[in-house]
């Protein structure tokens, strides 16, 4: 499953509780397609109020992560990492214990 690190669910919970995010609305790992082929070839983030029903959920340091099947299975090992410099946030995935 999915580890969340510190500053990840810092920075996450910091986007949710910016100006202009409703109430309730949850941060959304979900696959890419690649535009070449059929397959799933990277990931996107969003901010959405939908909850769909097969996502997984990922709770660290009070935020959750809902995260779609298919990124669930390519994150399975992972841990989400984030750095903020000069108010942007950049995200980056690394081998969990690595």
């Amino acid at each position: 499953m999915l580890e969340i690190s510190s500053e990840a669910s810092e920075a996450i919970r910091g986007i949710l509780d910016s100006d202009g995010v409703p109430d309730g609305a949850a941060f959304r790992i979900s696959a890419q397609p690649s535009p070449e082929s059929n397959s799933e070839s990277g990931l996107a983030i969003a901010i959405t109020e939908e909850e769909p029903p097969d996502d997984q959920v990922v709770e660290a340091e009070d935020v959750k992560v809902r995260v779609e099947p298919v990124a669930a299975a390519m994150l399975n090992d992972k841990q989400l990492n984030a750095t903020v410099a000069g108010g942007e946030v950049q995200f980056s995935l690394s081998d969990q214990g690595g």
